[in-house]
């Protein structure tokens, strides 16, 4: 299927960058330190991201006061949505699928760094 090879290089990069925050992390903490580890293990790799950055949203054309942070965007079309649960549920994936149309980007990843044994990263395309 084309979507699943939708930004190849870069989602190859982000998701070696989770791996490696997991690896060193390991789970337990809460969302706010996989956010911070993940800054720093992007900038580390030279991965182009920003973080907690404000997008306005709209409504039929008319732009609303509720904005919506990200917690990050690399390569200005790829979101990175983290969570630090035991399980991601359906309204998670709703989310980001939320956040792509909204955006008009076209690539999503749902980052559970709560699950063990492994990260759990979700790739969501619209």
């Amino acid at each position: 299927m084309i979507d699943e090879l939708i930004y190849k290089e870069e989602s190859y990069a982000i998701q070696g960058a989770i791996f490696e925050v997991y690896r060193e992390m390991g789970c337990g903490f809460l969302e706010a330190v996989y956010q911070e580890c993940l800054e720093k293990e992007f900038r580390a790799r030279k991965i182009p991201f920003v973080a907690q950055s404000e997008l306005h949203l709209s409504y039929k054309g008319e732009v609303l006061q509720q904005k919506y942070r990200p917690d990050i965007i690399c390569f200005n079309k790829i979101i990175i949505e983290l969570k630090a649960v035991k399980q991601t549920a359906q309204e998670h994936e709703a989310q980001v699928i939320n956040y792509l149309k909204a955006t008009n980007m076209k690539l999503g990843f749902l980052v559970n760094f709560g699950s063990y044994p492994k990260v759990s990263i979700i790739r969501l395309v619209v």
